[in-house]
């Protein structure tokens, strides 16, 4: 049986959903983005898989496959064996957000062949190897229903999309987000973390008196004071942050 056309639009929405997930997934070697193909049950044989599915500006599910190397330090880390799906989840969110504004489920842990094999069985499925040299380490695999019909600008699926967008969006208004409040952070090695006690003083990245930044599920939204109502701490808004300019 011949393997179905990967279309243009496929490839810039599936190398841009890896792009973004390779920017958050958590591993020690610097990977690249490898060529788009036809997804199969074959492309990573060791490891572990986690494996979602999404709803919203676009429906379908996200694979992310990390080699066993990733999953063993996991599971052996200093500081206790750590969750594979949480750690992954920011991968899968990042990957299915690149077709706009969308809820993914919890996130399922499974084998690579069987997640691989689910994936590929659907329609359209296709994955991008994520490569360290020329080896695989890690696998992103995608199937939408329906892949949108084109990516140009003014073009028809471009238009649909946007009708899409807007639909999701009302969808989106009634499902609770994580909000939280950032003062600054600090990089530090495993060996600080285990010798942290009571008492200790972290030194973060941030001058006293620095705005606080406001994040919506990690991401960056707006800038603030921390005040103070009653007894709890709050955030007076001073800056929104529009998208893409996070890092300025």
């Amino acid at each position: 049986m011949t393997a179905p056309t990967i279309t243009e639009p496929q490839l810039v929405l599936v190398r841009n959903a890896a792009t973004a997930a390779l920017a958050v997934l958590p591993t020690s070697r610097e990977l690249q983005v490898g060529a788009p193909v036809t997804a199969s049950a074959d492309m990573l044989a060791t490891g572990q898989a986690v494996t979602a599915k999404f709803s919203g500006a676009a429906t379908g599910e996200v694979v992310v496959v990390v080699g066993q190397d990733l999953a063993d330090a996991l599971k052996e880390s200093p500081l206790g064996e750590l969750d594979l799906t949480a750690a992954v989840r920011p991968a899968l969110e990042a990957a299915a957000r690149a077709f706009g504004p969308v809820v993914l489920d919890p996130g399922q842990l499974m084998e690579p062949v069987v997640a691989l094999s689910a994936i590929a069985a659907k329609d359209g499925a296709i994955a991008v190897p994520l490569l360290d040299g020329g080896d695989v380490r890690a696998v992103l695999a995608m199937a939408l229903a329906p892949w949108p019909a084109d990516t140009a600008p003014g073009g028809a699926g471009r238009r649909e999309g946007a009708a899409v967008t807007i639909r999701g969006l009302d969808m989106l208004h009634d499902v609770e987000m994580e909000v939280s409040a950032e003062l600054g952070r600090t990089r530090m090695s495993v060996r600080e973390l285990l010798s942290l006690i009571p008492g200790a003083i972290v030194e973060l990245d941030r001058a006293a008196g620095s705005p606080a930044d406001l994040l919506v599920n990690g991401r960056l939204i707006a800038r603030g004071e921390v005040v103070v109502i009653d007894e709890n701490f709050g955030i007076r808004i001073t800056e929104i942050v529009s998208p893409g300019s996070e890092r300025e």
